[in-house]
């Protein structure tokens, strides 16, 4: 089942002593379309801090469901580094997030998170790999992506405004376009295999097919609200 992450905004979250507050947003790997962190606003608990959650330590998304239970404890979640937001994550800053929960690294070549729902692991790199990509992160915001325009091989056609997400692989499987006038404003989902790129200097995604296919395209039917 696809779940909306526009929907999942605000949800509120529980660790195993007490609430810490909402989702904030997520961030995913734009190299494979594959969330690696939810990001948790802290609200007045810890004075507004912003502070990643891994699909480790998350239950199961339920589509009925206004709280998303958090496999964690208040003091981890206080005690772990922040980020700031919309900003990209660095690989030094996730290194730093696995060592404080004593999460093994994901491989970057496997996009699943596998059929356990936890992400392929692998050791943590040598010093020398670890400073060469040490800003090399494919993490982004789906805050941030989400306003992106959307461009087919012959024209923009609209701008992205939701993502779909399988809840048991952690995996965006389309994207939710928002159509221009010339379309009567419809909301068209885009399944990822049709996605050929996407450019953060630009701001805008491609997509491969056509503006007349978008014409043609059904209006998405968004999810009734839980």
């Amino acid at each position: 089942m696809l779940h909306s992450i526009h929907q999942r905004y605000g949800e509120k979250l529980r660790a195993t002593d007490g609430e810490i507050g909402h989702v904030r947003d997520f961030y995913f790997d734009d190299s494979n379309w594959t969330v690696r962190y939810l990001v948790a606003d802290t609200g007045g608990w810890l004075t507004g801090r912003m502070v990643l959650i891994s699909p480790h330590g998350l239950g199961h998304l339920y589509p009925e469901g206004k709280v998303l239970l958090v496999n964690l404890t208040r003091q981890q979640i206080e005690e772990s580094p922040s980020i700031e937001e919309h900003k990209p994550v660095s690989r030094q800053q996730e290194e730093d997030y696995h060592r404080h929960y004593g999460y093994e690294y994901y491989a970057e070549s496997m996009p699943l998170w596998g059929l356990g729902g936890y992400p392929v692991l692998v050791p943590p790199p040598k010093e020398s790999e670890a400073k060469q990509h040490a800003v090399d992160s494919h993490l982004r915001s789906t805050r941030a992506v989400a306003g992106y325009q959307v461009e087919a091989n012959d024209g923009v056609v609209g701008e992205v405004i939701d993502f779909l997400i399988d809840a048991r692989t952690w995996v965006i499987r389309a994207l939710v376009v928002q159509c221009g006038h010339w379309y009567a404003g419809k909301k068209v989902v885009i399944y990822m295999e049709n996605v050929s790129g996407l450019d953060h200097n630009k701001s805008r995604v491609y997509v491969d097919s056509t503006k007349h296919a978008f014409a043609e395209a059904s209006e998405h039917a968004p999810a009734s609200p839980a």
